[in-house]
């Protein structure tokens, strides 16, 4: 995976202020002087090493464990696919591979493209690890139910408008860093001999259900925030409102309250045995 690392950045400024350490990567160079690497220039065998320059950032391998935790918070099925963005060396589209998943990376640097494309082939997955030369921010991902990455958190929050319109219950996983002010829906740890990227973040993609719903002849009212819900059913207050996927639920007066998004309707039950269902004002 094409990733960022704070002990690793070879094009790095780090400034000091008020007790903060601020990073600031350099830009890379013009993509004519990428395509002339020393390995395509003089022919010879490429392999990528911690910390080589890329366009975003540096390039660090996400663990071996850490991408099978990934895959595994994801819960990951075979059949699924799977998008890396920014797929560096291709072992998390391999690894998904293997499982079963139709894996693809999206990976700027073609030395790399071409490197993943050989470690895939030789790992007997080259038929479902697929890898695209391209840019992450100008390339369509839509068609995952799992996407992961290991990106600086600047570039996460970039991405985010993209994959806030991807398929409610699409499930993201990123290596430690975070989605700006979204809200990780789980996470999951390496085990204790880990020293470094260690920690898998997940979010699903919510269902939009912001606005005014017709409850027979109340009117529930959702503000929604990411995965959050807050709102009013009649003139009830609603608590502990969330959205997971196509997934929504609340609580008023005591009484839980479940149901699935399905366009303009929401059809479910409530802890007291009942069914609900709402229609989009």
């Amino acid at each position: 995976m094409r990733t960022p690392s704070v002990s690793a950045f070879a094009r790095t400024v780090r400034v000091v202020l008020g007790g903060l350490v601020v990073l600031a990567v350099v830009a890379p160079p013009p993509a004519a002087a990428q395509d002339e690497s020393p390995a395509r220039k003089w022919n010879l065998p490429y392999v990528p090493y911690e910390g080589q320059d890329g366009k975003d950032v540096v390039w660090v391998p996400t663990p071996e464990a850490l991408v099978e935790k990934m895959l595994d918070i994801a819960e990951a099925r075979p059949g699924e696919t799977l998008v890396d963005l920014g797929s560096g060396d291709g072992r998390t589209v391999i690894a998904a591979a293997r499982r079963g998943l139709d894996a693809r990376g999206i990976e700027y640097n073609p030395d790399l493209v071409d490197y993943a494309r050989k470690r895939a082939a030789e790992a007997g997955v080259g038929d479902r690890a697929r890898f695209e030369n391209a840019d992450i921010f100008e390339s369509d991902f839509s068609d995952a139910q799992v996407i992961t990455l290991f990106l600086l958190p600047s570039l996460n929050e970039r991405l985010r408008p993209e994959i806030l319109k991807l398929k409610p219950g699409t499930r993201i996983v990123s290596n430690t860093f975070g989605m700006g002010d979204w809200p990780v829906d789980d996470m999951a740890e390496v085990g204790d001999d880990c020293s470094a990227w260690c920690t898998a973040l997940l979010w699903v993609v919510p269902a939009s259900v912001e606005g005014e719903w017709r409850v027979g002849d109340r009117v529930l009212k959702l503000d929604q925030k990411f995965q959050l819900v807050e709102g009013a059913l009649g003139d009830r207050p609603i608590s502990l409102g969330r959205v997971w996927g196509e997934d929504v639920t609340f609580v008023v007066d005591g009484v839980h309250y479940t149901g699935t998004v399905n366009g303009r309707t929401i059809e479910g039950t409530t802890s007291k045995g009942g069914s609900w269902s709402a229609t989009r004002s």
